[in-house]
């Protein structure tokens, strides 16, 4: 199998995977299916966090004793949405800090259960064969793009981001819908793979994944040029096992979390 493909599949299993949490949010409470481990975490997470989670959940699992991350992707506000209804999820890790303090401003969890993990960046990802030099002539070469791929600002923090971002630029023109809309910024990253869009405006997470990487080239997109992306997250009240959910928490938390984080270029979260 071609790297190209194996991209595909990566981030299609990806959008795909963010309608189990639409699923699993069509009862109040947990569908019945036998008794739930106490060493299962359920995670809803922020689709920017696919990479770098997979990759903590393996290292948790080889922990003594093991936490067993069980993660659904998909956007943050969504995920705000569901979890108003009872989604059956232990942490909720968003990619903007405000969703969960909201949930916790309407009584879903505590303030003590309310952290901050990380800071995400945007970046101007294009298919490595692509004629748009990016990573030279950094917005301008966006100006003969026929297509631009964002995540849905109405429920993305990175499509919000990526809004304020163009419209900065001068570049927010959606004559003849320039401006494509993914469900989440895995789903933008699918476009521009897909070739239903020529550039996008994505998370760095994504970008510097392995399989990614080797298939596009990115561009750093001027941090001034948006608002922080503060990504928090909050232990939900209803957590089957809030000391395994607080493992979790402290392991993003922990210098080898945020070092991790880190590689996968997340910044420190600000104060």
């Amino acid at each position: 199998m071609t790297r190209r493909p194996i991209l595909r599949l990566a981030v299609a299993l990806l959008f795909a995977a963010t309608g189990v949490l639409a699923a699993a949010t069509q009862r109040q409470t947990p569908p019945v299916a036998g008794p739930l481990r106490a060493d299962v975490v359920r995670v809803a997470a922020a689709a920017d966090l696919k990479f770098a989670l997979d990759e903590i959940a393996a290292r948790l699992v080889r922990q003594q004793p093991p936490i067993r991350i069980q993660p659904t992707y998909g956007s943050s506000g969504n995920m705000h949405a569901q979890l108003q209804q009872r989604a059956p999820f232990d942490i909720y890790l968003s990619a903007d800090v405000e969703y969960p303090r909201d949930l916790v401003r309407r009584g879903i969890g505590s303030e003590r259960d309310l952290f901050t993990y990380a800071r995400g960046k945007l970046v101007v990802w294009v298919r490595k064969q692509s004629k748009l030099e990016v990573e030279r002539e950094g917005w301008a070469a966006l100006r003969s793009a026929r297509r631009i791929a964002i995540a849905n600002p109405r429920h993305a923090p990175y499509g919000r981001a990526a809004e304020q971002a163009l419209r900065g630029a001068g570049l927010w023109q959606d004559e003849g819908g320039r401006i494509v809309l993914g469900e989440n910024v895995a789903q933008a990253a699918q476009f521009v793979d897909s070739g239903a869009a020529d550039v996008g405006i994505i998370a760095k997470s994504l970008a510097l994944a392995p399989v990614m990487r080797s298939a596009g080239r990115f561009w750093d997109v001027p941090e001034d040029a948006y608002m922080p992306l503060q990504q928090g997250g909050l232990i939900l009240p209803w957590a089957v096992s809030r000391d395994a959910a607080a493992r979790v928490r402290d392991y993003l938390l922990s210098d080898t979390g945020r070092t991790l984080l880190t590689s996968y270029g997340f910044a420190l979260p600000e104060n």
